[in-house]
């Protein structure tokens, strides 16, 4: 990899504007000594090329801190793709995400930095499945989760987030909705509708963990705790929240709210973020990392962006851009 050379100074400086947020999460001056020269080099590159780079909640604090010029979930930053004025957008997620950017802005280079970034939800069905499902069950709307690939999108009447999909599904005359890949958060939509789910048996990795047994626990050892719940996880696991739904929403929450002890169940990443956007508050309890999202790095974000490698470029069929922007924009009219 090419070097870059910054004076002293420079690197002083960076170092300093790394340490005063990611000391917070246990970054320790040496670690941002070591970043600076790094991060100094993506954010003059990405000025260079025109470039911005979105970052979800569950990436590592040295990105969201360091480089990331917008940071949300796969929805904020898919819209924000389609608003910058940017040439090229480097998405610091997983694939889907990079995938749905695409989507919104098909003329933009979209580049993901690590090739493994994928997801078990989408990795868990194909369009090919969801033919299936369609001639089994035919005139049945077919709503898919965001965690989806975009051919799979382009099969499916209509999208949805973690935050709209009973609204989503309520807003279909049926009474079935084929509803995919997420087998827990279809359970937990179920629980709210008196529409039949047909499901699909696709998994999170990270929210399949999580139990009521480690909830209970840290409700008896932090009382007056308030549980935040992403609705990927189990019912049993929802049922004991304070609040369920997407990051945004548990963001949101923990922000508006006068609680001073939280637990955030969904991927460390959210739970460092608000460790160091909310040092007022004390997040408790466990968290589960993603091994999808931690394939993106630094290191790659600089070598996508000095010379991208072919499987690094988010390339997509028309037609699949054209079928799959119909069911995204359905989800986008749902409020």
């Amino acid at each position: 990899m090419k070097q870059s050379f910054y004076s002293e100074t420079e690197v002083k400086k960076e170092a300093e504007r790394l340490y005063e947020k990611l000391q917070k999460v246990n970054y320790s001056k040496d670690d941002c000594d070591a970043l600076a020269p790094l991060t100094l080099e993506i954010n003059k590159l990405k000025k260079e090329k025109n470039a911005v780079i979105l970052a979800h909640s569950y990436q590592t604090a040295d990105i969201i801190y360091g480089v990331a010029d917008f940071v949300g979930d796969s929805l904020e930053l898919s819209k924000q793709a389609a608003t910058t004025q940017a040439k090229i957008i480097v998405f610091a997620g997983v694939k889907f995400m990079a995938e749905t950017a695409k989507i919104l802005s098909p003329k933009k280079t979209v580049l993901l930095p690590s090739n493994e970034a994928g997801c078990s939800l989408s990795e868990s069905i194909t369009a090919k499945d969801v033919k299936r499902l369609k001639e089994k069950y035919p005139k049945v709307p077919v709503i898919c989760y965001v965690n989806t690939t975009a051919e799979v999108k382009a099969e499916c009447d209509a999208c949805c987030t973690s935050a709209n999909g009973l609204k989503v599904v309520e807003s279909f005359d049926s009474d079935k909705i084929i509803f995919l890949p997420d087998k827990l958060m279809a359970q937990n939509i179920q629980n709210l509708t008196k529409k039949k789910i047909i499901s699909w048996n696709g998994l999170c990795v990270v929210h399949k963990e999580f139990n009521a047994k480690q909830i209970k626990e840290v409700k008896e050892r932090f009382p007056g705790t308030k549980i935040l719940v992403h609705t990927e996880c189990s019912p049993s696991v929802v049922e004991l929240a304070d609040f369920a739904g997407g990051t945004t929403g548990m963001i949101n929450y923990a922000k508006m709210d006068n609680s001073k002890s939280f637990m955030m169940v969904t991927e460390c990443g959210l739970t460092d973020r608000m460790k160091v956007e909310l040092i007022q508050k004390d997040f408790v309890g466990s968290c589960e990392l993603c091994p999808y999202m931690k394939k993106n790095t630094l290191e790659l974000i600089l070598q996508v962006l000095r010379k991208p490698e072919q499987k690094q470029i988010i390339e997509l069929d028309e037609k699949v851009i054209e079928q799959a922007r119909k069911s995204i924009d359905y989800m986008m009219k749902i409020k």
